[in-house]
């Protein structure tokens, strides 16, 4: 008979929050795409439900852009969506036109000359730019409860928040609070993107760092110079088509991704993800290289999915001990598969604190970033009375 292998969900959360509540570790977030879409806002103004992400994530942002095209360029792209497999993302769909625009010179294809790709290929991005550029609700939402642990105590090491989200919604709830970050760039009236600076580790351990992988709206290229505008208009971005890996081999975007390297290789470091799929090959790569050369580094995947769904995913927590990925329904730790199992001892008394990573019906919550957010922000309240029996119940 199989032995049927599970992980106690009590053990490792206590453990993440004595870490998270000590200091001691260098702690970074990768916050990918999953992260906006949990803020749920009216689907218009005239409604008080909310019903819809604030941003949404990729399927529905490939519905939202291609709802903003003109009659000839949705007949283009219902045209290029036949030549797929499945059905095209936008990604797919801005490197399909990419690749049209760059090799038909002269010629036709469709009845549309070249003017017509490139023009299709701006208006794409332009609607990517427009749909990622809400800003942040008022009052407390999933940023602004990351944000009141990020600065709701003195910490010996700077928190490090990695993104390839192009929101502004991080630097929203930062100023919202007064608290302090650096994202590269100096200068006040056209702050400029330094990469020396970026290197660099003498500012205040107070000052959150925040690195923005794919560029943010804001940014624009003037004379080979990025400069950071303050307008939400200019979006000087690695879009997701095939041109990604040659605009990161060059200046801003070598240097944050640089930066990452830096913190895997930072000894005792801790990078917590989540919102991200680990499809980008390339973040990805780079995590999966420092996990190998740094023995020290850990990471911890929080994915809202189930296992079987969560493919990238497990294939790096698979082959990597030092990564672990904590699903709703199980966890990869230390390259072993196991179904969620709750500590049934002192199940009364440990309830409160299972409240913020677990569902009633049996789930594991973190995978969602609203509910990641908000066990962060609890995690440097006083530590419970019951932790003092939890680890009794485990010694």
């Amino acid at each position: 008979m199989t032995e049927i292998i599970s992980h106690n969900v009590d053990r490792y959360m206590f453990d993440l929050r004595h870490i998270l509540s000590q200091g001691r570790k260098k702690i970074g977030l990768l916050i990918g795409a999953g992260a906006p879409a949990s803020i749920k806002v009216p689907k218009d103004d005239e409604q008080t439900v909310c019903v819809r992400p604030l941003i949404p994530a990729i399927a529905q942002l490939t519905e939202d852009v291609l709802n903003r095209l003109n009659d000839d360029e949705k007949n283009i792209i219902e045209i290029l969506s036949q030549t797929f497999e499945t059905r095209p993302t936008i990604e797919d769909l801005l490197t399909k036109v990419r690749r049209i625009s760059e090799v038909i010179e002269d010629t036709e294809m469709h009845g549309f000359t070249k003017p017509f790709y490139d023009k299709l290929v701006s208006n794409i991005c332009s609607e990517i730019g427009a749909i990622v550029g809400p800003s942040l609700p008022e009052g407390e939402n999933s940023y602004s409860l990351l944000i009141s642990w990020i600065s709701g105590i003195q910490r010996g090491k700077s928190i490090e928040i990695f993104t390839p989200n192009y929101d502004l919604l991080f630097e929203e709830a930062l100023e919202r609070v007064r608290s302090p970050y650096f994202d590269g760039f100096s200068g006040s009236f056209r702050p400029f993107f330094d990469p020396a600076s970026v290197r660099s580790n003498n500012f205040p351990n107070s000052w959150s760092r925040l690195w923005k992988l794919h560029g943010s709206l804001g940014w624009k290229d003037e004379s080979n110079k990025i400069v950071r505008t303050g307008s939400r208009d200019e979006n000087n971005l690695i879009y997701p088509d095939h041109r990604k890996y040659n605009e990161i081999s060059r200046l801003p975007f070598s240097a944050l991704f640089e930066r990452l390297r830096m913190f895997l290789a930072t000894s005792d470091s801790l990078l917590l993800c989540c919102g991200f799929s680990f499809f980008d090959a390339h973040i990805t790569a780079i995590i999966d290289e420092a996990l190998s050369e740094n023995p020290q580094t850990a990471v911890i995947a929080f994915q809202y999915q189930n296992l079987e769904e969560e493919v990238q995913a497990a294939k790096l927590a698979n082959h990597r001990t030092n990564c672990s990925l904590y699903a709703p329904d199980g966890a990869i730790i230390g390259g072993i598969t196991g179904k969620w199992q709750i500590n049934k001892t002192y199940a009364d008394e440990w309830k409160i604190i299972r409240s913020t990573f677990w569902t009633d019906d049996t789930k594991f919550t973190l995978g969602d970033f609203a509910n990641f957010s908000k066990f962060l922000s609890l995690s440097d309240i006083s530590q419970f009375e019951t932790d003092t029996l939890f680890q009794e119940a485990n010694s």
